[in-house]
């Protein structure tokens, strides 16, 4: 299990954009990810799941894989998040 903590960046927090953006791109791994958020531990395979986490810009979140290229999928998720792909 590999996990990292992330502000998020895009101005808009994780509305349905970015949220749809941030599963498609956990869906690419077979990994289990997970996003933290101050009161909620929701899947990133879900969009529905990451949209009930309800996360503002600049929030601090933890992205949380386990499993299978755990590790490419953490730090691909995290550049995403950073570069505000997401």
């Amino acid at each position: 299990m590999r996990s990292e903590k992330v502000v998020v960046k895009n101005e808009t927090g994780l509305h349905l954009r970015p949220a749809g953006n941030l599963c498609k791109l956990a869906l690419k791994y077979p990994c289990k990810v997970e996003l933290k958020s101050e009161n909620r531990i929701v899947n990133a395979k879900s969009v529905l799941g990451l949209l009930s986490a309800c996360v503002k810009s600049g929030e601090e979140v933890e992205i949380v894989c386990d499993g299978d290229q755990e590790e490419e999928a953490l730090e691909e998720i995290i550049a995403a998040i950073e570069g505000e792909r997401i």
